[in-house]
């Protein structure tokens, strides 16, 4: 089984947080970077696979103050050393693609072939609706949302998709298609240098673009989508060869997600062993004692889940079908849906987490600055030490 730790940096503490305005002070952004490089590296030495970063922006609560997953990565893998560095993810309706296709080929190259790529298409309309509005009204989609404007997502989506994929393959690309024109009719460019070393130029006109460089990896990167809980977006990963991340929902609905995915994969000639092709994100948080493992989890995951996410309705999938009643922090726990406790405990969680679902990537919440320092260096210790060992084949 592979693990993997995904941040969405905090800054501070709750009680820093609930200070207000958490976001402006620099002193708790440069705690949160020595904290993150301090924790990077334990990952690093205890052999975890790798570390992702969310995509958020004009986050003055400080919360998710991950602006730029690539920068983030990158300051990651010049402090390590083997651990892959990764986006979970890059919110591709709100950029440029050819844009992240540059910037993730860098990032590869300068990690020495460390990067992973993670899309996403983008659910908080504060942000991405000021940043995408470059992208014909493009607007944040809601999980659970069916409608006009979660299909102009998620077509934007799929069309910025599409061109990184071949922009990292292609040596030379022209594209057109609702949201961009590459490259635009009539442009320009009549040096003699292009024509003598370069390409994609007739008559003195631009008629196709080459982005480089290409990535280090072949054919490209790892890709991964988070947190995906439609069956439309599962059936799209398996046929694109991407990993869909599942956020913490009921079995039922998990398992019949992980068997779309293999159904539609099977579909595409494609065969896979048992749960591969999807991971599954959950709050990891280990301690000496199942007390002081739940006391730093409502601080922490359990503080930010009703604060912050709770709103945009990523609970509502943990409800078992034909019930609106949610399941208490204590019923998540039996049922592998927190990994929250003692070692003996977070292996009994885990385990039957396992025998529900074949799982075999488990994405990792890390709430660094909610949780001390040094406690949740503790928690990785005692997570890679003492608990995955039980798991090993």
């Amino acid at each position: 089984m592979q693990v993997s730790l995904f941040y969405l940096p905090s800054l501070g503490p709750r009680r820093e947080i609930e200070k207000g305005l958490a976001g402006l002070r620099e002193d708790l952004y440069q705690q949160m970077l020595s904290d993150l490089k301090d924790q990077a590296q334990a990952a690093d030495a205890l052999g975890y696979d790798s570390i992702s970063f969310t995509e958020h922006h004009f986050h003055i609560e400080g919360f998710e103050i991950s602006n730029n997953p690539v920068l983030l990565d990158l300051y990651v893998a010049a402090h390590t050393e083997r651990i892959r560095v990764g986006q979970l993810g890059i919110v591709l309706p709100a950029h440029s693609p050819l844009r992240v296709a540059e910037d993730i080929a860098m990032l590869d190259h300068m990690s020495g072939g460390r990067a992973n790529a993670g899309f996403a298409r983008g659910y908080q309309r504060r942000w991405v609706d000021v940043l995408a509005q470059h992208l014909h009204g493009i607007h944040g989609a809601a999980p659970g949302q069916h409608d006009a404007i979660d299909q102009a997502n998620r077509e934007a989506f799929e069309e910025h998709y599409r061109i990184i994929k071949r922009a990292w393959s292609e040596s030379l690309i022209s594209d057109a298609g609702p949201f961009w024109q590459i490259p635009p009719p009539e442009t320009p460019w009549d040096l003699d240098a292009t024509r003598q070393w370069g390409s994609g130029i007739e008559e003195g006109k631009v008629t196709a673009i080459g982005v480089v460089p290409k990535p280090l990896q072949k054919p490209h990167p790892p890709i991964f989508q988070p947190f995906a809980s439609s069956e439309r977006t599962i059936r799209w990963c398996a046929r694109e060869g991407v990993t869909a991340i599942l956020p913490p929902m009921n079995t039922i609905l998990q398992n019949q997600l992980y068997g779309v995915y293999a159904q539609e994969a099977a579909s595409c000639g494609r065969t896979l062993a048992a749960g591969e092709g999807l991971g599954v994100l959950r709050d990891v948080v280990v301690a000496d004692t199942d007390q002081e493992a739940l006391r730093l989890w409502r601080s922490s995951g359990a503080f930010v889940g009703k604060a912050w996410f709770t709103p945009f309705h990523f609970g509502d999938v943990l409800a078992e079908p034909g019930e609106t009643q949610l399941p208490t922090p204590e019923q998540m726990m039996e049922q592998g849906l927190l990994l929250v406790g003692s070692v003996g405990t977070v292996i009994e969680q885990l385990r039957r987490l396992r025998e529900i679902t074949p799982v075999q990537w488990l994405f990792a919440w890390q709430y660094n600055g909610l949780i001390p320092n040094a406690k949740l260096q503790r928690s990785l210790e005692l997570f890679a030490t003492e608990v995955l060992p039980a798991f090993r084949d």
